[in-house]
This record gives C-alpha cells, structure tokens and sequence, in this order.
C-alpha cells in the first residue's frame, strides 16, 4: 500500500459506498462520509444506530468502494478495499474525540448521531473495476 491511497481515500468531495452482510448473508450497502484511513492499514468511521452498525456486530467483514466517474466506464476510477472490524466503541475516549473532531468539520447535530466508532484492517485492495490493471492504475497513480 502507499500514501497514495491514503491521500485518494481521505480526499474530499468523493462518492463511495460501504457493503456489509449480516450473519445470515443479508446484504446492506450505505453511503459513507466518515470514514478515514488514519494509516496505511486502517480505516475508522463513526457509525449511527443503523444497519450497518447491526451487521457489524454479525459479521465484522465488509467492502469500501469509492469512484470518481469518467466520460466512458473504462475511465471511471476508483478502488475496493476489503475490511475486516477490529475494534468497537460505544463509549470512552475514543468515541468522545471522534465526536469532537465531528463537531468541528461538520457540526454538532451530526456527532450528536454517531453512536460508536468502528476501526477495520485493510485485508485486501482491488481496483473500482478488474480491467487487467492494479488498484494503483484505477485511482489514476
């Protein structure tokens, strides 16, 4: 992994979406704004009392996607980060910071919504679309 993808995860404005499956394999899929990469394995995002939150507590598996659309699907680009949940918090420090920067980029009543924040290992990275070419080429590296 590289800077790179920090820098193209962490990146403001972008589209992407997190999937995750319940114990039973139900599928959810929901955009995302929270999540950062804080290194170049880890990811932490803030969650609300939601499916996604429920399902993670099932099946700690699940896959980030984010996209930046070209003129033709070929020149679309994006990657898919496959994650696994490490670690869970509904109360303390954690989640108090994580509510405070919250707070500061986007204001009180969306930290206010935020009911744990969630951390994930990078397990696996594969590009927006499987063309022949790695993860480094779909984010355009």
């Amino acid at each position: 992994m590289s800077i790179k993808l920090m820098e193209y995860f962490n990146k403001q404005p972008r589209l992407g979406s997190f999937s995750t499956a319940n114990k039973d394999g139900k599928v959810n899929v929901a955009y995302f704004g929270s999540p950062r990469m804080i290194d170049e394995k880890t990811i932490v995002m803030g969650l609300g009392k939601n499916r996604t939150f429920v399902y993670l507590q099932e099946n700690p598996n699940g896959v980030f996607m984010i996209m930046e659309p070209g003129k033709t699907p070929t020149e679309w680009k994006g990657v898919r980060l496959y994650v696994k949940m490490t670690d869970c918090q509904t109360a303390g420090e954690k989640l108090d910071a994580f509510r405070a920067q919250v707070t500061k980029v986007v204001g009180e009543a969306a930290a206010k919504l935020i009911h744990a924040v969630v951390a994930f290992e990078i397990i696996e990275i594969k590009p927006l679309a499987d063309f022949g070419q790695g993860w480094e080429k779909s984010i355009g590296t």
